[in-house]
């Protein structure tokens, strides 16, 4: 059985910080907090679960936070959660089974990572982190925001979930694009998985045309992360879609085509601006392809499992019936169902054709 450091880097977070540590800790060995200046009681919270409770000064950098954090730890692999993550019973006991079963020589595991929820509260949109790390493996936190370790050596996916459920109204925007732009001053380079953060930062701030052209470098580099590519070709149509920039938009979901097969997330897309525009058999096209993906998240991009199933469904519906063709309509409303009944779209969708359908009979 492997042993596990549980190595978190924390401020302020006395209010949800209990609730991360006691659902993870009958899976980890040790327990390494590094607070980089709280003022409330986040180390009080925090001894309840340690007595490994270290400072480190903050200087506006994750990764060297990371580092530190990793180089108190003492187990064989080193596993980070952030203070507003959470693991489920069903997940703790995957991950307890992993410390039994794991391949001996493993340097990281990939764990899946939920960052959206459907309206059951289920996770529908994650992507894979290397959560867990071969303590002497030689691996480094790298990136100051959004930062990340290069998995490299004997990698291993699971299903097992994190879940990233921060307090509402919780957002970091303007300290990430302080940190950014400062690094930017002092003349760093960003990578292009950087210059996709900092992008994406820039749009949540409202600085769309500046985020666009951010975008824009991480599509034209050609020695970027396919994913990445493909990520920044959504959120540059999202975008340019807020800017007006309606025929700009499709190019650029057209362009992610280039670099590797279609995904759903961005089918729907096109599905949705051509149905805005009321262009209904292209629109139908689309969100029938979408419906035809296949999910592989081991690819190590964002997942919108809603893309490849209910919401295409929820879509073909709407855009059928406006075609004129009730019956198809139905049909796909009925299918959306495989996936979800207790959404407001499928309660409003089963009210309208039963009154619908009542109506043409008689």
């Amino acid at each position: 059985m492997i042993t596990i450091s549980l190595c978190m880097i924390v401020k302020n977070e006395a209010a949800i910080l209990a609730r991360c540590l006691s659902a993870i800790a009958p899976a980890v060995d040790e327990i390494i907090i590094a607070d980089t200046g709280s003022s409330d009681r986040t180390k009080a919270v925090a001894r309840k679960f340690t007595s490994h409770i270290f400072d480190f000064p903050w200087n506006d950098n994750f990764s060297d936070a990371r580092n530190f954090s990793f180089s108190k730890a003492s187990m064989q692999y080193c596993m980070w959660l952030d203070a507003d993550d959470v693991i489920t019973p069903d997940n703790l006991k995957k991950l307890q089974d992993l410390k039994r079963t794991l391949p001996p020589r493993t340097d990281i595991v990939m764990l899946q990572y939920a960052t959206g929820f459907d309206s059951g509260q289920s996770p529908s949109f994650f992507y894979y982190r290397e959560r867990l790390i071969r303590r002497q493996g030689g691996f480094l936190w790298q990136g100051a925001v959004h930062e990340c370790i290069a998995p490299s050596g004997n990698i291993i996916y699971s299903n097992i979930v994190i879940e990233h459920r921060p307090p509402a109204g919780h957002f970091h925007t303007q300290r990430n694009l302080k940190i950014y732009e400062k690094a930017l001053r002092q003349g760093s380079v960003l990578s292009a998985r950087d210059t996709l953060y900092y992008a994406r930062e820039l749009a949540a701030a409202g600085r769309t045309e500046d985020a666009c052209s951010q975008f824009v470098k991480v599509i034209e580099d050609a020695g970027a992360w396919t994913e990445n590519r493909i990520e920044a070709c959504k959120n540059l149509s999202d975008a340019l879609i807020s800017l007006g920039r309606t025929e700009d938009a499709m190019d650029a979901l057209f362009k992610s085509f280039s670099f590797d097969l279609p995904r759903a997330e961005t089918l729907c897309s096109l599905g949705d601006l051509f149905k805005i525009q009321k262009r209904y058999p292209q629109a139908i096209y689309w969100y029938t392809l979408a419906l035809h993906c296949q999910e592989h998240p081991e690819n190590g991009g964002f997942t919108d499992r809603e893309k490849y199933g209910y919401y295409p469904c929820v879509q073909l519906c709407v855009c059928y019936f406006f075609a004129g063709d009730p019956q198809t309509a139905f049909q796909y409303h009925k299918m959306s169902g495989r996936w979800h009944t207790d959404t407001p779209e499928y309660a409003f969708n089963e009210a309208f054709f039963q009154s619908y359908r009542s109506a043409h009979h008689d």
